[in-house]
């Protein structure tokens, strides 16, 4: 098994004639999806194709970012030598940073379904992007850019209009599945077109790239339909108000909760800027019956009774500025959470995500609400193939080689494993990460470096200003707190005239808690002007050293530290 955990070389040349494939992002992560694919005719730099390009939101270990993006400086200087961009489906993991790209180059064409373009064009408005070259696809089209053969297949997803694509440039071909599963009956009866994998299969898919996410999962996962009947019944059973929190792009499990709020002779009304809009789009599009009367304004809804009220909601992953957070801590300026309220969260966990969830869901239960979540009834299935899934889905395609996506490290593995069980030999089957290279070459993949990658920090209005050095500061401050100290020195007598003044923010609340180390620092700083010390920068460093030594050996932390020196 190639494994890119043994930290490969920077790559060769690309192979002439072959396939080069390098995720950006999307790899040993759950978002941030970016693949780039490149063939070259003569081994020099080639034509690139782009599959996907998404978004991570703010990690709790990147303090005041509010989103990651792919690195693509790799790629910064051949931008031009983009064909397209290729996006499988609507998630912000899988579109969210394309905006980003497309302030770099706005006439990238960008190739997707309906739903998926829709979603896109929402967005260029705040990026000052007026007009971008979208181009619509279906499944069971194919579209011929030179030198690239695209073909795009049905995959049943959380979210309507997914995509497939296989990728046939220079007599070889890639299937990238994008996110998918295959729910056997699928609330808008669009099936993961596993015929035309097949026939796929026949003609020969040198590389197969799948998603991971539920490769650890057993089995197969149940159907949307069976979601239907719980979330049914648990509205149906509700005394009191009912608020469900979902994705704001799950356009079929809203439909779902749409028709049980109709039998319960409910009135809806959607919370959160990006279900509205994302809804009013899918309504627009055709994807969501809403019947006659039934949406109201989040404002009407307060003032009828809570037996008919129920309403849809942002922030089932915990988003700390979402209307369900809000909620929680009682911040959302129209929702206020009483003791009959009823809260279903109708989604699965993103991994990394289970604290912040588990905070919301425990600040629901102190107001008294009832919360409903996955682990106590069917209110929700994953988007994504478990493991019988993928090695069904393997034996139908029956690939030389395979390359597992889409996934932390546990689920890469896990995918791995899954493809080996099929009869697919160890040195046919990629473990990639973040910029390692995959070369496909005459129909055998190998390992054969690593581009340098890392993340791009959005933060505020700015992309990109901000590095590992900002976050580790950020986050000393948030864990241990700030010390500054302020001394005034006597050259030429060698004294301490003034300090130190030591002022700690995040530190302590005990205003006496750093008294103890100012008579040591007068004695050492005075020492080492008696020693001849004259140099500002060198005192600075005594100092910082003596009180980082002193409070690791007090207190057991280790604050960011702040001297100043001021010369007399």
């Amino acid at each position: 098994m190639a494994d890119s955990a043994a930290q490969p070389p920077a790559p060769p040349a690309p192979p002439a004639g072959g396939l080069r494939v390098v995720a950006l992002g999307g790899i040993k992560e759950i978002g941030r999806n970016m693949t780039v694919f490149e063939h070259s005719r003569d081994g020099r730099p080639g034509r690139l194709l782009v599959v996907d390009c998404g978004m991570l939101l703010g990690k709790t270990n990147s303090p005041g970012v509010d989103l990651t993006l792919p690195d693509w400086s790799h790629f910064a200087e051949r931008l031009d030598d983009i064909d397209a961009v290729v996006l499988t489906h609507g998630h912000e993991d899988h579109i969210g940073a394309l905006p980003y790209l497309l302030r770099e180059r706005r006439d990238i064409p960008v190739y997707g379904s309906r739903l998926t373009l829709a979603l896109v064009e929402s967005k260029l408005p705040q990026h000052q992007i007026r007009k971008a070259d979208l181009r619509r696809v279906r499944e069971g089209e194919a579209v011929d850019l030179e030198p690239w053969r695209l073909r795009f297949y049905a995959v049943n997803h959380s979210i309507p209009d997914a995509l497939a694509v296989a990728i046939t440039v220079g007599g070889q071909t890639a299937l990238h599945t994008g996110d998918f599963k295959m729910d056997q009956t699928p609330l808008d009866g669009r099936l993961t077109d596993l015929p035309g994998f097949a026939r796929l299969g026949d003609e020969g898919v040198d590389l197969l790239l799948a998603d991971s996410t539920n490769a650890e999962v057993p089995g197969f996962m149940p159907s949307e339909r069976d979601v239907g009947v719980v979330v049914r019944d648990v509205i149906a059973k509700a005394t009191g108000r009912i608020i469900v929190a979902c994705f704001a792009s799950h356009v079929h499990r809203v439909q779902q909760v749409l028709d049980a709020a109709v039998a319960s002779q409910r009135q809806v009304a959607l919370v959160g800027r990006s279900m509205v809009r994302n809804m009013q789009i899918a309504r627009d599009l055709g994807l969501l019956r809403v019947p006659d009367d039934v949406m109201i304004d989040l404002k009407l809804a307060e003032d009828l009774p809570s037996r008919r009220v129920l309403l849809i909601s942002t922030g089932s992953q915990g988003e700390p500025l979402s209307a369900l957070s809000r909620m929680a801590n009682r911040e959302h300026q129209t929702v206020r959470i009483s003791p009959d309220d009823t809260i279903v969260l109708a989604s699965s966990l993103i991994p990394g995500n289970e604290t912040s969830v588990g905070q919301v869901i425990n600040g629901l239960s102190r107001l008294g609400a009832t919360v409903v979540h996955k682990s106590t009834a069917l209110v929700h299935v994953s988007g994504h193939a478990p493991a019988g899934e993928l090695r069904y889905l393997i034996n139908v395609v029956r690939p030389r080689n395979y390359l597992p996506v889409h996934g932390e490290w546990r689920h890469l593995r896990a995918n791995a494993a899954i493809a080996a069980s099929t009869g697919l030999a160890p040195e046919r089957i990629m473990l990639a990460e973040d910029g390692t290279v995959v070369d496909l070459v005459e129909g055998r993949a190998s390992v054969t470096g690593r581009i340098p990658v890392g993340y791009v920090y959005v933060d505020g209005l700015e992309v990109g200003d901000i590095g590992d050095a900002t976050l580790k500061d950020r986050r000393i401050l948030g864990a241990d707190g700030f010390l500054s100290i302020l001394v005034a020195v006597d050259l030429e007598a060698g004294k301490v005239v003034y300090g130190p003044e030591l002022t700690a923010r995040g530190f302590s609340d005990d205003p006496t808690a750093l008294e103890p180390i100012e008579a040591e620092l007068i004695a050492v700083v005075e020492q080492a002007l008696a020693d001849g010390a004259r140099d500002a920068d060198a005192i600075s460093h005594l100092i910082r050293r003596t009180v980082g030594r002193w409070v690791d050996q007090t207190y057991r932390r280790r604050p960011m530290l702040m001297p100043m020196v001021v010369e007399l």
